[in-house]
Formats: structure tokens, sequence, C-alpha cells
């Protein structure tokens, strides 16, 4: 019960500047866990569809490869369809390229959606503390300056103690949620790495293809 009272007292001490702060970490904690499902599901669900498409390409089934990601709704389904969709009409591969670049400009917003706000808040809850800190020092030095000369120290030490409670629940959040940006940045990182690794392969496997059928073309000639 000891250490129930003194985490109760120091929410006490933060004073009414603890509400905005409470707000942004509940809201941050949100969307941290709803990122980190997000990117771990599209993470899994790519490396299944592309473990099954890959050998489809390298055997250039790419009728079996169009009814695959058609059927899929991950990212690099997403991909490959764009590249196969730009193959019925374009076989250059610059062409395929931009295709597939103009669905990279579709998924990875949505692989850094929100992502953002975790470092937004992290900042915004420092400086909300800090404000809450100078706030109580304000106060405390204002009472002071209106008691016996005998109970100003003690006083005093008291009211800085309570005002620092503000930046200390500040930090405590904002260093967290500082590292837990930074993961979920890398995280997406990694998607995208992944998605331009399966793009070039796709791209080297359709002219490595293309390629093949014209010289049987031309031996058959």
């Amino acid at each position: 019960m000891n250490a129930f009272h003194t985490v109760l007292k120091f929410f006490q001490d933060c004073g009414l500047f603890l509400i905005p702060s409470l707000t942004m970490m509940s809201i941050g904690l949100a969307i941290a866990v709803e990122r980190f499902i997000f990117l771990g599901r599209a993470r899994s669900e790519n490396r299944r569809l592309w473990e099954k498409v890959l050998p489809l390409l390298q055997g250039g089934r790419f009728k079996d490869v169009a009814a695959l990601v058609a059927a899929s709704d991950s990212a690099v389904g997403k991909l490959v369809a764009n590249g196969l969709a730009r193959m019925q009409s374009a076989r250059r591969r610059e062409d395929i390229d931009h295709a597939m670049e103009e669905g990279m400009m579709e998924i990875v917003p949505r692989l850094e959606k929100r992502t953002h706000y975790i470092a937004t808040f992290a900042n915004t809850i420092t400086l909300v503390g800090l404000l809450g800190t100078i706030i109580g020092l304000i106060e405390g030095f204002t009472a002071v300056a209106q008691v016996n000369p005998a109970e100003k120290a003690a006083l005093l030490s008291a009211s800085i103690s309570v005002a620092m409670n503000n930046t200390a629940f500040a930090l405590m959040v904002a260093i967290p949620f500082l590292l837990i940006h930074a993961f979920l940045q890398a995280r997406a990182s990694e998607i995208v790495d992944s998605l331009e690794a399966a793009k070039i392969t796709f791209l080297n496997l359709v002219g490595r293809l293309g390629g093949e059928a014209a010289v049987k073309d031309a031996r058959a000639s």
C-alpha cells in the first residue's frame, strides 16, 4: 500500500497539468499498439505471399501470379499486381518500374501513418511538464513570500519538490515514446526495403524471361 500511496501522491502533486499529459500519453500508446500490430501483420503477410509468388515468377507463370496477388490485400501483392497490369500494355522495364513506383507511393504512407504523432506527443508532453514545473515554482515562491521567515525553507523545498513532479512525469513518458517512435520507424523502413527488393527481383525476372522469349522467337524464325 505504501507504494500505491506514493504513486497516488505523485500524481496528485502534479496538479492540473497532469491531465493533458495523461491524455496525450493514452492517445500515443493507442497509436503505438495499433502501429505495432499493423506493421507486424504487414511484414508477415508480405513474407508469406512473396514466398509463394517468387517460384511462380521464376517459372514464368504470370497468370498464376496474377490470380494469387488478386486474392491478397498485402502490400507486396498490390506492388506485383501493378507490375503485372502494366505488362499488359508495355514491356519496357522503365514503364513497369514506373507503375510499381506508383504503387509504392500508395503503400509507404500507409506504413508510416500516424507514427509521427508519437514523437510529437513526446515533445509536447515534455513542454507541458516543463510548463507545469514553472507554474508550480511561481506559485511556490509567491506563497513563500507571505509566510514566516522560519518556515520559508521548508515551504520552498516542498514547493520545488511538487513542481518538479511535472517534469519527472513528462520525461518518464517522453523517453519511452521516442524509443517506440524509433522502433516503429525502423520496422516501417524494413518493410519498405523488402518491397524495394521484391520490385527489383520482379523487374529482373520479367526482363530475363522476356529476353529468353525473344531469343526463342528469333531461333524459331
